[in-house]
C-alpha cells in the first residue's frame, strides 16, 4: 500500500458461506469507491486447537494479522450470529489485540459490522452490537447504515440501521437483491469516511 492509497480490511468469519457474501459485497462498494479492499478471515477454534495449522486457511481468504488491522485506514467486521453473539472465533481474536488497544493503533479510524442468521429473528441486531462494543473500546468510529439506502425500506429478509445482514432459511446460499445493496452501500459510506478521515489526519 503506498502513501496515498487507502486500504480498508474487510475481517469476517463465516460457516457455510452467506457471512463471506456479505463481505464480498462490502468489497464491492468499497472497491467502486477507489478503496483497496483486503478481505481476511479467522481460524476456528476448538479445545484440540492445532497451533501448526493455523499458517493458512484450507480455502478462501488468508487470515488476518494483528499488523494489517493496525495499518488498515478502516474496517469492516462481520459474523454469524451465535446466540445472538459473534462467534467464538471472532471473539477469540479480539481477545489478542489488547497490544494494539496500548498503543491506540485503531483510534479515529472508521468502522462497521455485519452478520447472518439462520432466522429472520435470530439475533441479528445483538450480534452487530456485540462487534460493535470491541471496536469502541479500541477508540474506532462505528457507523451503520442509514435509511437513505432505499433498500433498507424495503427488504423482508436481512438489512439492519445496525449493519449490512441476510437471513440464511432454508439453506439459502445468495443475498437477496436488498441484501446485497445493502451490503454495497455500507462498502461505499465506509470507504468515503475512510479517505475523508485519512486526507484529514494528513497520514
Amino acid at each position: 500500500m503506498n502513501e496515498t492509497s487507502c486500504q480498508v480490511l474487510v475481517l469476517y468469519y463465516s460457516k457455510h458461506g452467506l457471512t463471506k457474501k456479505i463481505a464480498e459485497s462490502i468489497v464491492k462498494g468499497l472497491e467502486s469507491e477507489g478503496v483497496e479492499a483486503l478481505l481476511r478471515t479467522v481460524p476456528e477454534v476448538s479445545n484440540n486447537i492445532d497451533e501448526s495449522a493455523l499458517a493458512v486457511p484450507k480455502n478462501g481468504a488468508p487470515y488476518v494479522t494483528l499488523e494489517e488491522l493496525a495499518n488498515c485506514d478502516g474496517l469492516a467486521l462481520g459474523s454469524p450470529t451465535h446466540f445472538g453473539n459473534m462467534s467464538g472465533a471472532m471473539k477469540h481474536f479480539w481477545d489478542t489485540t489488547s497490544g494494539l488497544w496500548l498503543k491506540g493503533s485503531l483510534i479515529d479510524k472508521p468502522a462497521c459490522a455485519f452478520t447472518s442468521s439462520s432466522s429472520l429473528h435470530g439475533g441479528q441486531e445483538t450480534t452487530l452490537i456485540s462487534m460493535m462494543m470491541p471496536l469502541i473500546h479500541h477508540g474506532m468510529i462505528f457507523m451503520g447504515v442509514p435509511y437513505s439506502v432505499a433498500e433498507l425500506h424495503k427488504t423482508t429478509t436481512g438489512g439492519t440501521p445496525y449493519g449490512a445482514s441476510a437471513v440464511a432459511a432454508d439453506k439459502k446460499t445468495k443475498l437477496s437483491h436488498e441484501e446485497e445493496e445493502i451490503a454495497i452501500s455500507q462498502g461505499k459510506r465506509l470507504a468515503t469516511i475512510a479517505k475523508q478521515l485519512k486526507t484529514n489526519s494528513g497520514k
